[in-house]
């Protein structure tokens, strides 16, 4: 009796499969919807299934320090108020890489599940945080004028649907009023578009508005996109990966390749809300730079000017302290940054303490990592 409940259970499940997919087939393209049934759901594999442009390495790569004897807190509490250790905690939270560095030097290194300080992850969404690093690199050499442009002088197509009143700083800021569905899970939402589908140019020509710009927060990979279009045709020739290889990758001395994925269009256009994909190593390059305010060996790579008002908290205009730029200040204090994407991708900068953590992993696991870092960071007080 329970074998035929079983098979009864699964044809109504196969069933109700074949009828959401018979529902939804004219609604989105082919090309996505066989993306989406294919791979279901993101994984920090992506990078693999989807076209990229290469970021070389360096020949002569930057390396943090060593340390023969490493200290780090070797445990860790979490909001419920249990204790758990650190190596034993990586194992059970699906975390593939940890890397903590302290006054540029490794305190801790790990890596599980097969994987080591070459492999590539997928960033997802702390590429958001990264393309905030380059998209103020085109401020500060006047390639982008004023943050107060309107998107309509870059993206003149958008002025039919009332895009004239969002600026810039709206779109950084993720104020814009830009009616998007953030929904991963969704394969009709937005994000499964801008994620899956063909054409990222396409795509932006249907982005609407729902509120008044400037009265609200609203996390929108839309609005990050629109800026990597943006920003793509104030370059006028240079693909946004040149310019990132250019003006970041190259200089920062990068050790292992890495890639930024792109859409199918052609030309292609860069992932820009996420899809930067590296190794912990050269993540945590991103965070030592912004510890030490855009200097880079005595070099100013990006200026001082960005880097104090893209971590400065602002709650004006609909904005929220914990979120500024592209970045997450997840204490609401600009000595913390955070570089956040899905699955449990973080760069966690203490800017005070000089630390940059990198933690990348298949899932979120089961704990508050933000508060983790913390904990882990105060160790070095």
């Amino acid at each position: 009796m329970l074998s035929i409940r079983n098979r009864l259970s699964d044809r109504r499940l196969v069933l109700s499969y074949a009828l959401t997919l018979f529902l939804i087939l004219p609604l989105i393209s082919s090309c996505q919807l066989v993306r989406v049934i294919r791979y279901n759901f993101a994984d920090i594999t992506d990078y693999a299934i989807f076209p990229n442009r290469p970021l070389q390495p360096s020949a002569q790569p930057f390396r943090f320090h060593q340390t023969e004897k490493p200290r780090y807190a070797q445990t860790f509490t979490d909001s419920l108020g249990e204790t758990y250790n650190l190596d034993d905690h990586l194992h059970e939270s699906d975390t593939v890489a940890l890397l903590i560095v302290h006054n540029d030097t490794v305190q801790y290194e790990r890596y599980l599940d097969g994987y080591e300080a070459a492999s590539t992850v997928a960033s997802f969404s702390m590429a958001k945080s990264i393309f905030s690093l380059l998209f103020g690199i085109a401020v500060d050499r006047g390639i982008i004028p004023s943050i107060e442009d309107p998107v309509t002088r870059y993206v003149p197509e958008l002025a039919a649907h009332g895009f004239e009143s969002v600026t810039l700083r709206h779109l950084l800021q993720m104020t814009s009023g830009l009616r998007f569905n953030e929904d991963p899970l969704n394969p009709l939402g937005q994000a499964a578009s801008f994620y899956y589908g063909t054409s990222l140019r396409q795509q932006m020509t249907k982005l609407r508005l729902e509120h008044t710009p400037g009265t609200r927060f609203h996390y929108a990979s839309g609005s990050t996109q629109l800026l990597g279009l943006v920003l793509e045709r104030a370059l006028n020739g240079p693909t946004l990966t040149d310019f990132l290889q250019k003006t970041v990758w190259t200089p920062l001395q990068m050790e292992y390749p890495a890639s930024w994925t792109v859409d199918w269009s052609k030309p292609p256009l860069e992932k820009t809300f996420c899809c930067l994909n590296g190794s912990a190593q050269d993540f945590a390059k991103i965070g030592r730079l912004y510890a030490r305010d855009g200097d880079w060996e005595g070099t100013q790579i990006i200026s001082k000017e960005w880097i104090a008002e893209s971590t400065h908290v602002d709650t004006t205009g609909g904005s929220i302290a914990r979120y500024q730029y592209q970045w997450w200040l997840p204490f609401s204090k600009e000595d913390a940054l955070l570089a956040q994407g899905l699955l449990g991708q973080y760069v966690y900068i203490d800017r005070a303490r000089d630390v940059v953590i990198v933690r990348l992993g298949h899932t979120f696991g089961t704990v508050h990592w933000q508060d983790i870092f913390q904990q882990l960071s105060a160790y070095y007080e």
